[in-house]
Parts: C-alpha cells; structure tokens; sequence
C-alpha cells in the first residue's frame, strides 16, 4: 500500500478514522517513510472524541492529521455500531513497536520526546536494545515549557529521525505535534501516551485477560482510580452513539 494511496476510513462525528489493519498500516507508514512524507498519526480514542466535540482547536488537529488510527475500543465498536467496521483496533503501543521491528530493516532513525528524565533514558536503551537494526537518534524528557519549544525543535531536526514518538499526554501531544509538524517534517510523527512508562517498566500494560476483552480502560481505571473523571468521557461517548446513530458517521 502506497502512501499516495487514499487510505479508506470511517468518519466518527467528523473524525476521519482509518478502517485499515495494522499490517497495512505499517506497510503504509512505510511507504510514508521513504517517500519522506510527513505525518501525524493519532490513536484516537472516545475521550479524544469527545474533547475534540468540545473544543474546536481540538477537533481541527483531530481532522488535519494525516492518519488517525482506532486505538480505542469505543471507537472500534461506534464504526462497527453504524455499520462501518474498521478491520481492527490499532493500539498506539502495539503500532510504536510494529513500526520499530519494520525500521530494524531500513536502519530507521527515531527520536523520543516525553515523560521524566530518568523513564525517558530507560525507554531509549530498552529499545536500543530490543531492536538493535534501528537509530535511537536523540531524546529528551517532556517536563519542558513553551519557552523551550524551539531548542526542542531545532535539536529534533538536527537529529534527522524518521519516526517521532512523543509521550507527553493527549491534551498536550497532539497539539504539540500539529504546532511544529511542518518544521519538524518528519514522515511519522506520533502521540503514544503512556507508553514509555510501560516500556521503561515504570508500569503494566493491561493483562491480556483485559486486552482480549477489550477492558484496557478498566485496568487503568483500577490501577489509577484519580483517572475516573476523565473516564466519565467513555459512557457520555456510548450513549451520544446510541442517541446519535444516524448522525456519527455523517461526513
């Protein structure tokens, strides 16, 4: 699958979400990679849904990135409650290390950005060393403010990475990236949340038991009971699909 190609997706109440699996995202990725294409993929979840219905900066990332992948599993079963399945849920962790495991054959350089210092460093040697073939390029930790924006910039460009990964939370990620993607111009550019504290071993990721029932948020919710006002988002999602059948996936 080429990247010129025109990816087939699902609009979630304007949200254009991709329908293809993961191979076929990887594989499309990496046509964006040597081509030099830049891209911002987002792993879009109903709480980055609903935000996006509340703030309309918001939802202009959301629809300005070049993909968004259903990471979610709200967002897995709204496409396929209006009767647009998607092939299957891409989970932002899995797809960071899919796309790893691919760049051990193009020798790809990849730049990490996000969390505290000691995790970050953690996270760089862990996959240096999980995935010998590919460039840890450079990192730095996320505890940084606007006024350090452009050193974080300009470093990020001389590192000259194919793949940015940038941990630093949905509300702030995303808007980061889309700020500085045209500058950046780097082919994947992607928010992965959590992920370099699971990778770091800082935390767990979900038991499998609750990965296989599609129950992610329920672990996390258990493990970090504080996170329950945000995931108030998750029930407000599924009740405006079902009230709103007809309208989620009107373009």
């Amino acid at each position: 699958m080429k990247a010129e190609s025109v990816i087939p997706t699902v609009p979630i109440f304007g949200i254009r979400v991709s329908k293809i699996d993961m191979k076929a995202t990887v594989s499309y990725l990496t046509e964006a990679v040597q081509r030099r294409e830049p891209h911002q993929v987002i792993t879009a979840n109903p709480i980055m849904v609903m935000t996006a219905l509340d703030n309309p900066a918001y939802m202009e990332i959301m629809k300005s990135a070049e993909l968004v992948v259903p990471d979610g599993t709200g967002v897995v079963w709204a496409a396929e409650y209006c009767q647009q399945p998607v092939a299957e849920r891409v989970a932002g962790f899995d797809l960071l290390h899919e796309l790893l495991r691919q760049g051990e054959s193009y020798k790809w350089r990849v730049y990490l950005l996000g969390s505290t210092p000691e995790v970050i460093r953690e996270t760089a040697s862990r996959l240096q060393s999980q995935y010998a073939g590919i460039i840890i390029a450079g990192y730095h930790d996320g505890f940084f403010g606007p006024e350090a924006d452009e050193e974080i910039v300009n470093g990020i460009i001389e590192a000259q990475p194919d793949l940015l990964f940038v941990a630093r939370g949905a509300d702030s990620q995303e808007p980061w990236i889309a700020k500085y993607k045209s500058r950046l111009n780097i082919p994947v550019m992607m928010g992965v949340g959590g992920s370099f504290d699971v990778i770091s071993g800082k935390s767990r990721r979900a038991p499998k038991a609750f990965q296989k029932l599609r129950a992610e948020w329920l672990y996390r919710l258990l493990k970090e009971p504080t996170r329950y006002k945000r995931m108030l988002a998750l029930p407000k999602f599924a009740v405006k699909v079902l009230r709103e059948k007809d309208k989620v996936t009107k373009v």
